[in-house]
């Protein structure tokens, strides 16, 4: 799946537009992704991205780079061997199209 463009709250992936933060497989995007507090990214809110074991895990923290990634989340990646990436989003978003494949997940925080 490509990133054709980002800007503040807005993503093309594939052609088609979200305006919510999405997290994108390898094969479809989930633009319901919604997170327990909106700016502190914590366990419960990647359940669903880390049941496929990916090898990466890209995380753009917002425009600005409001998002917090927990400690929890950081150690809980380390232990299982997950490279983590994070960046604001732009910058995430050129990541993603760098490494694409079946084995890296991408979650995008759309604005702040």
């Amino acid at each position: 799946m490509k990133i054709d463009n980002y800007e503040f709250g807005r993503i093309v992936i594939d052609g088609k537009t979200h305006t919510s933060d999405v997290i994108i497989y390898h094969d479809h995007v989930d633009s319901s992704w919604w997170r327990k507090e909106g700016h502190k990214l914590q366990m419960e809110d990647l359940s669903a991205a880390l049941e496929g074991s990916p090898e990466v895990l890209i995380v753009g923290t917002g425009a600005d780079g409001m998002m917090k990634i927990t400690k929890e989340v950081q150690t809980y990646l380390k232990s299982k061997g997950i490279k983590l990436i994070s960046a604001v989003t732009a910058d995430a978003c050129k990541k993603h199209n760098e490494m694409t494949g079946n084995r890296v997940v991408t979650a995008l925080h759309l604005t702040c």
